[in-house]
């Protein structure tokens, strides 16, 4: 029977490995000592070689220096030899001080164009009198051609650039809009009826009832003078993200995280027609005012533009790299605009499907856009601050940067109060005109709910603008109104200008 013989694994020593790294290093240094200050010989006509071509190369456009630079040179230096260049930058640096003193200082604007022509007439003058001065001391046979008017016509400009600037001066004082008066909103109703977090809103256009979706994908119509349960419609299988009550069909439309688009006969309180192409949720929809289309947007990062009778796509409008959060519609140019989670706005053509303007001026994602009702302008509302447009060039008016939260709603009434609504809970109320903050509600949560639980997801006021509904995290609908006993003596204006 044969054993097995063990097989045994030398290790070696470490200090071994440590002499032999030494002895190596020492052998390398050794080698290459004496070869340290020792250089390839460089050979004469290699170096002269590319010297000639870097000469070439680089300085054959720049020639010899042109004769009226040599003839200056020459001036300056007489000049300088003279004495006489020291004392025409004297009286250079003697004129700009006394053009300083006689300019007016930046605190006596107040936003008149100030009298400048004794000012320039002043300075022109001196400006003249110390150049004629000055060239009386240069002899006749160093003087250039034409410098007398070449002086003038610097005193001139000069003259000239001092009034442009005094004038740029006034007209950039800024012009500070008063805020008006408006008077509080409190609470007025809270209506409990749905299972899961209230959504989206939308009014009935005749100010009769107001719908509203839910995560429980129920969609509820309530009455809005009562506030009583009216009709309850089930049919999408996810969360109800966005509703819109057509002005012009007894039709409403609905959309959800499901990936449906559905048309609601209002009389029959039925489906009746399906819109089929988006490949995500789909997060918000609007109504073209006048004609017969249907916008929505959701995570597949388009908007698309719907026929609503023949139910064909018409645009895939694309662009955004992120979420479509918002969606506005009206009849004239830019006739879709869109808010993304990109941090951008778009305003969109219509009639190409293609983008007019994107707005890049947001730091975060945009959640909602909301259009006034006189003005050619909208506001959008994100994360960082809430900024007012102008159409059509979308520039930027002015921006509310108050409301520090996630703003997740905006809305506009017909008295110019500008509502936001916060995933905190909280309501800032604003002034349009000024962007003045005059009320701020902390909304208190239902009974049972937890406090993280006070986010606002939507804001719609109705008809009369003198009811305000929110939809909130807490499973409940909010109603406002103003407070009725309000006055401008129990609620004055605290404006502070240094704010805006």
């Amino acid at each position: 029977m044969e054993v097995a013989q063990e097989t045994k694994i030398v290790v070696p020593d470490k200090q071994t490995i440590e002499e032999k790294l030494f002895q190596n290093k020492k052998r390398t240094y050794q080698m290459f000592l004496g070869q340290v200050d020792e250089r390839v010989p460089e050979q004469e006509d290699i170096v002269r070689q590319k010297f000639e071509g870097k000469i070439k190369k680089y300085y054959t456009d720049i020639g010899k220096v042109p004769g009226i630079l040599t003839e200056e040179n020459k001036r300056r230096k007489i000049l300088k030899d003279l004495g006489i260049s020291e004392k025409i930058e004297e009286q250079k640096v003697k004129i700009t001080e006394e053009i300083k003193e006689s300019e007016p200082k930046i605190e006596d604007v107040t936003g008149q164009l100030p009298a400048t022509t004794a000012i320039s007439n002043q300075a022109l003058n001196s400006i003249q009198k110390e150049q004629n001065d000055v060239l009386k001391m240069i002899p006749e046979k160093y003087r250039v051609k034409g410098e007398q008017s070449q002086s003038n016509s610097t005193a001139v400009s000069l003259v000239n650039a001092l009034s442009n600037n005094q004038n740029a001066i006034a007209l950039r004082q800024r012009k500070i809009v008063h805020p008006q008066w408006h008077a509080p909103w409190k609470l007025m109703r809270v209506i409990s009826g749905h299972m899961g977090w209230v959504r989206c809103l939308a009014v009935d256009p005749m100010n009769r009832f107001f719908v509203t979706g839910s995560n429980d994908r129920t969609i509820k119509f309530w009455d809005l003078v009562e506030g009583k349960l009216m009709v309850t419609l089930t049919g999408h299988i996810n969360t109800v993200r966005g509703l819109a009550v057509s002005d012009r069909h007894p039709y409403l439309f609905s959309c959800g995280e499901d990936k449906k688009v559905l048309c609601w006969d209002l009389e029959q309180n039925k489906v009746v027609r399906h819109y089929h192409g988006h490949l995500s949720g789909i997060y918000s929809l609007a109504l073209h005012p006048e004609l017969d289309l249907l916008v929505t947007g959701g995570r597949d990062a388009t908007a698309r533009v719907w026929d609503m009778r023949t139910k064909a796509q018409i645009h895939c409008l694309g662009g955004h790299s992120n979420t479509v959060e918002d969606i506005i519609c009206q009849a004239d140019e830019p006739q879709i605009i869109t808010g993304s989670h990109d941090k951008t706005v778009r305003l969109w053509d219509i009639r190409t499907g293609s983008t007019i303007k994107t707005l890049t001026h947001h730091k975060k994602g945009v959640r909602s856009i909301v259009m006034h009702h006189d003005e050619y302008t909208f506001a959008s509302g994100g994360s960082d601050k809430i900024r007012v447009w102008k159409l059509p060039e979308g520039d930027q008016l002015r921006n509310i940067p108050d409301h520090n939260t996630v703003v997740n709603s905006l809305a506009l009434n017909k008295d110019n109060v500008l509502v936001s609504g916060g995933d905190n809970g909280t309501l800032y109320f604003y002034d349009w005109a000024s962007g003045h903050n005059f009320q701020q509600i902390k909304t208190p949560v239902q009974p049972g709910s937890l406090s993280c639980e006070a986010g606002i997801f939507d804001i719609k006021f109705d008809r009369s603008s003198l009811r305000m509904i929110t939809a909130e995290c807490d499973k409940t609908i909010k109603i406002y109104k103003e407070d009725e006993e309000a006055t401008q003596e129990t609620h004055p204006i605290i404006f502070n200008n240094q704010n805006y």
